[in-house]
Formats: C-alpha cells, structure tokens, sequence
C-alpha cells in the first residue's frame, strides 16, 4: 500500500482482511470501461520462503545452472528443458534451498512497475486501472472476502506464473480431499489381531487411485489426483489430495 501511494494512487488502501485495491485513473477524454488486475501475495507452504537469497543470471548462457556449490544442487536442462528458450536474457533463481517465491511476488511486482510505467509515459491512453492485491491464492481463500462490487473492474486479470506472454482464458475446477485414517497402536510384541496400522490402510487408499492420472502424468485438459501431503503413524494418518479437471461432468 504504501509503495502505491509513494507512485500517486491516493487511494490505495487495505482492508482488515488483507486485500490491497488501489487505482490508476483513466487519462483518456472519452469514457473507458475499468480494468483489473490483480496478484496474490502468499507463496507455497511446500518449501521455505524465508531467508531467500536470489541469484541473478546475467545473459544466460544457456545449460546447466549450479545453484548451490556446496550442497550440489543443480537446475538441470533434462529436468527442466524449458530453460533453453531463456538464453540470452536474465534470470533470477534461488540458492537451491528456499522458493524464490516468484509466485506469485513476480506478479505484484510486474502489476506495481506496469503502474510507474504508466504514470511516467501519459501518451499511453487507457482507462481507469483497477489493482488488488489478494493475501490468498485464487484457489485458497484469496477470494472469500474479495469484494467485486467495489473493485469495480468491468474486465480483470490475474497476473501469475508461466512464460512469456502466455494468456489464459480458462481455468479448471479445483477441489480437495483429506482422509484421515484411525488405527489402534499395540506394542509390537503383542500385536497378533490387535494392532490396527493406519499407515497400511492409507497406501490401500492411495491404491485405489488411478496410476495414470496425476500431475506427473497428464497434460492439456486432462484431470488429476494429486497426493501432495502424507502425515502418519500406527495410530493416525492424513492423506490430503488436490483435485483438478476441466469438466465437472468427469
């Protein structure tokens, strides 16, 4: 907020739940329908986002990128074949040990210098420009309390993760599913038709799952489950699922 009204947008402001709106007026004579767009301001729990230290690549060379010398961590062109279309331009990565939390900080500063272009070069007409700034990612709860009304925006886009110039105009419908899993722990001495293991009902469950229909195996429009928690003992696990597909009808 404050860097928004640091660049002129006197009504930049947030509310008690976190959302950050702000607006660029229009600079044109003729009325222009209002455009968002909007970032969200969390990154993913899966990794550390702390104590990042980001590395930038200048003139990217191509290959092979060692992130971490000491602990040997690479950011290999076999594993990640899409690094060859970025030679020549600068990247940005971590050390190997934390996200760089690109997603979706990238987002928010590519929305924020989208801005002071547009305040530096008036000749660039358009209409009143829309900002929001979500705690949350559009999945999660990032639009519970999201009030569209007073946005305000005719048209909105979210600006994320993916190459260049790349424009969505779909999505998909996400769920989730957590299983929790109740067994009886014995000492194992006298466990005959006592001990109830959790742990080896749950890889039962995970069984019933289709092999083929995880994010490690489907492309386009092509549904999944994704297993991407796995918290357990003899006495308790959790399995919790992300569920993805582009037609509720499947």
């Amino acid at each position: 907020m404050r860097e928004l009204k640091e660049l002129g947008l006197e009504d930049a402001e947030v509310d008690e739940k976190g959302y950050v709106l702000a607006t660029l007026p229009g600079n044109t004579a003729d009325p222009a329908p209002a455009i968002g767009f909007i970032a969200h301001m969390d990154t993913s729990p899966d990794c550390s986002a702390e104590k990042v230290r980001p590395h930038i690549i200048r003139n990217y060379p191509g290959g092979d990128i060692l992130l971490n010398k000491e602990r040997h961590i690479v950011l290999a062109v076999k594993d990640f074949p899409e690094l060859e279309k970025y030679r020549g331009q600068d990247l940005i990565t971590t050390d190997g040990t934390t996200l760089l939390g690109a997603d979706d900080k990238a987002g928010i500063a590519e929305i924020i210098t989208a801005v002071s272009y547009l305040l530096k070069h008036p000749e660039i007409k358009h209409g009143p420009i829309r900002i929001g700034f979500t705690p949350d990612e559009e999945i999660g709860r990032g639009t519970n309390h999201f009030d569209v009304a007073k946005f305000g925006a005719h048209f909105a886009y979210t600006i994320d993760g993916g190459e260049l110039g790349e424009l969505e105009t779909e999505n998909f419908n996400a769920a989730s599913a957590t299983f929790t899993v109740h067994g009886k722990s014995v000492h194992p001495g006298s466990a005959k038709n006592k001990m109830i293991n959790s742990l080896l009902i749950a890889r039962e469950i995970i069984s019933y799952f289709p092999e083929n229909e995880t994010p490690a195996a489907t492309e386009g429009y092509e549904g999944f489950y994704h297993l991407h928690q796995m918290n357990g003992s003899v006495e308790k696990t959790v399995l919790r699922y992300l569920i993805r597909d582009h037609d509720k009808n499947l």
